[in-house]
């Protein structure tokens, strides 16, 4: 019996249940409640990971599940990325209307994400941007309500739950962030092999490549950072990658294509020859 550890909200419960169905043998999901569940503002993701990464160690839980972007850049001593499965849609997707030309001057747009509304406001100042937290339920119900006229969401969230219906049109002006729209599932170091079977070479190639990058421009949870891979060729990867200011005043992108380990530090060695380290200083005021 494989024992997989996951938050306890809706979708963390649907990406715990999708491992368990395609792991070879029976396994039994333990919902772990995480600081960021608790409402605990710490300075970095590990308020949605620490919990399931201590009950790793502990031997309480033989696989986390994590969403790709809540994953820090470094992992608890003692574990590994066992493996990254085949990616859903990395975008970000708008609710309630069809995209952002089509939406009035002065409209609000409702989202929980920083590198979102740095982003929103860089392509439209007119934006009136609204702070909209809880889990996608609680937020479309708040569209619904009309609190918002729109709302910014992940594709892949929207999908895991049945509602891809809901999105209006995709974001192509936004980069998404660095793991959005895949799964990382963690072990103990040189337990992987329960999981192994779930990898898929091109999204691994991507995921790493994306957090190489974050992780070498000294992104944290409270800095807007973007960063999405494609696969241009085996072993080759093209990386776009967005820093700014919370306000959108200013920002820096950059893309590049080169081997799928060495892409993430050239993009961030680019990037922080041209000043986006001052930019994320700045930002993390």
């Amino acid at each position: 019996m494989t024992r997989i550890g996951t938050r306890g909200s809706a979708l963390a419960l649907a990406q715990a249940r999708w491992v368990a169905e395609r792991l070879a043998e029976p396994a039994e999901i333990v919902e772990i409640a995480t600081s960021g569940d608790r409402g605990e503002r710490l300075l970095d993701k590990s308020r949605w990971t620490s919990e399931l990464e201590q009950a790793l160690l502990e031997c309480r839980i033989d696989v986390a599940v994590h969403s790709a972007k809540d994953v820090p850049g470094e992992l608890a001593p003692g574990s590994e990325i066992a493996a990254v499965p085949a990616r859903e849609d990395p975008a970000d997707v708008l609710c309630g209307a069809d995209s952002l030309g089509s939406l009035p001057v002065g409209a609000q747009v409702g989202t929980s994400s920083l590198r979102r509304a740095a982003q929103l406001r860089a392509v439209r100042e007119d934006l009136r941007i609204v702070e909209l937290r809880g889990n996608v339920d609680t937020r479309l119900r708040k569209l619904a309500a009309g609190e918002v006229d729109a709302l910014v969401l992940a594709a892949a969230g929207l999908r895991r739950l049945g509602r891809q219906a809901e999105a209006g049109g995709v974001l192509a002006e936004l980069v998404p962030a660095p793991g959005q729209g895949a799964l990382v599932l963690q072990t103990r170091a040189g337990e992987a092999s329960a999981v192994r079977p779930l990898a898929d070479p091109e999204a691994e190639s991507c995921v790493l490549a994306e957090r190489r990058f974050a992780r070498g421009i000294g992104a944290s949870c409270n800095t807007p950072v973007g960063a999405s891979a494609t696969i241009a060729r085996p072993g080759v990867v093209e990386l776009r990658a967005w820093v700014g200011l919370p306000d959108g005043s200013e920002w820096i992108s950059d893309s590049a294509t080169a081997p799928a380990g060495e892409v993430g530090a050239i993009v961030a060695r680019r990037m922080l020859a041209v000043g986006a380290g001052a930019l994320l200083q700045e930002a993390s005021r």
